[in-house]
């Protein structure tokens, strides 16, 4: 659902009010923080929200009122990151859309085959580039990242075996239509189809599509296993979601608030990295239960043949992040 600045505001704003109205005798107490996701509950990034709130109580009992907003109340992305922007709202477990808003030439992390995992993706948020990238959200954006919480890593489905990229050649895949991925994919020979994710299942089954590239999550709750028999483990993008705060919030708050609050998303986004890496080990035993083969190819095949796509997209970024990218790879792999 797309939501309007206008209908999130509304939203917003009935909700605000309801919880006011149910704690009328600690609103000039607690430090209300509204915490938002596009993910439905039960997944990791309920988990990292609900220990995020347990956190800040263990840290600074009774100073603060967490309030989710789960499986997109307040909009999409987007629509969140404008009611960060303008103080509407405090924090968000968002995506990478801020990184590609407000700072593409800062950000590699969208770029497949290029980090081989979760740790190097974090090191190099915290490097020179990374900060410069989370500076550039402050100054554009009016958000504050405090934090990467891993998800998954992202691998292939298809119906044969696939061990290089040879095997890709002429193969359907379904992508979303982010341009480096389609570029990266194309240069392994794949042919790119955009499908809607509620429609991944059917084009399977139909043909119009020979795979898609997700999480493990994506097979197990859309049932792919029924049309799908190969696990190709790619583990060709390391995705974070991010902890954002509204920066005029944030920076109202005094320094002792400030601290208590980064402590507990630190408390928060190891947990919910813990927890989504346990459900990613659930998910493929229990893909393999269903049947699927699970085929370890020579990822270091797709990334040299990646090669020339990954460069082009490097050659767009700004000064420093290369090497930057180079280190954060070097020290974790």
């Amino acid at each position: 659902m797309n939501f309007t600045r206008r209908s999130a505001l509304k939203t917003l704003a009935a909700a605000t009010a309801t919880a006011a109205l149910a704690t009328p005798a600690l609103a000039q107490n607690k430090i209300t923080i509204q915490v938002n996701t596009t993910m439905k509950p039960g997944g990791s990034e309920e988990a990292g929200i609900t220990r995020f709130k347990a956190a800040l109580e263990e840290l600074a009992p009774g100073r603060f009122e967490v309030v989710p907003f789960l499986s997109g109340q307040l909009g999409g992305e987007n629509a969140v990151l404008e009611l960060l922007n303008i103080g509407e709202t405090q924090i968000s477990l968002t995506g990478g859309n801020w990184r590609a808003q407000y700072a593409p030439d800062y950000d590699p992390i969208s770029i497949p085959f290029l980090f081989p995992n979760g740790a190097a993706v974090e090191a190099f948020m915290a490097s020179d580039s990374g900060k410069a990238l989370q500076q550039r959200g402050i100054d554009q954006g009016g958000i504050v990242e405090m934090g990467a919480q891993m998800r998954a890593p992202r691998h292939m489905t298809s119906n044969k075996a696939i061990t290089t990229p040879d095997d890709l050649d002429g193969f359907r895949l379904r992508l979303p239509s982010i341009p480096v991925w389609v570029d990266v994919w194309s240069g392994l020979g794949a042919q790119t189809v955009v499908v809607p994710a509620t429609e991944i299942y059917l084009a399977m089954q139909t043909g119009q599509v020979d795979g898609h590239e997700n999480s493990l999550v994506s097979p197990f709750s859309r049932k792919l296993y029924e049309v799908q028999s190969h696990l190709i483990m790619t583990g060709h993008v390391h995705f974070p979601w991010h902890w954002v705060a509204s920066n005029s919030w944030f920076s109202g708050l005094s320094d002792e608030d400030q601290a208590v609050v980064r402590a507990a998303v630190e408390i928060a986004r190891t947990e919910g990295t813990a927890v989504e890496a346990q459900k990613d080990v659930f998910y493929l035993d229990e893909l393999k239960k269903k049947g699927m083969t699970v085929v370890e190819p020579d990822v270091a095949a797709f990334k040299a043949k990646a090669q020339p796509a990954i460069d082009n997209a490097m050659s767009s970024l700004a000064d420093g992040v290369i090497e930057d990218v180079q280190n954060a790879i070097a020290a974790n792999s």
